[in-house]
């Protein structure tokens, strides 16, 4: 059993999302890896730093990049709990991942709704990774609000 594979990197994205979801967020969480080694990490803040652009993925990105001193991501694999929305899925296209792994699909806002794929087309695409636990956290969080 290899100890650092897909679904352990998807964990620590949901501790992010729980992050998030413990200073009243929506839960949402991201890390970039590269090489074996979070090097971004991040959770939604946009209400924290009253930011609409303040998603988990570009928290991450931008943390993944500073770590590199690059602006492209071309080695690392971006996981993310939740399929990210059009405007992050932009900021996946331009900063090129090797692998976008999300959790739970979001029919309503996700990039996948345009019914065609926006990243780059080197960026390999995995879905449905622990899906169950990102969206029972959303659920809950939502359920909270109402």
């Amino acid at each position: 059993m290899e100890v650092f594979n897909d679904e352990y990197w998807m964990r620590e994205a949901v501790k992010e999302a729980h992050r998030a979801f413990e200073a009243d967020e929506v839960p949402v969480g991201a890390v970039v890896v590269c090489n074996n080694r979070i090097i971004g990490k991040g959770h939604n803040l946009t209400e924290r730093l009253r930011d609409v652009t303040a998603h988990a993925e570009m928290q991450a990105i931008t943390a993944a990049a500073n770590y590199l001193g690059s602006k492209f991501l071309e080695e690392c694999t971006l996981y993310i709990t939740l399929e990210p929305c059009v405007m992050c899925a932009g900021a996946i296209f331009w900063a090129r991942p090797a692998k976008l792994i999300y959790g739970a699909s979001d029919p309503k806002r996700g990039f996948s709704y345009l019914g065609k794929n926006i990243l780059h087309p080197s960026t390999k695409v995995e879905h449905g990774l622990m899906s169950n636990e990102a969206s029972a956290l959303l659920k809950v969080f939502f359920q909270k609000l109402r």
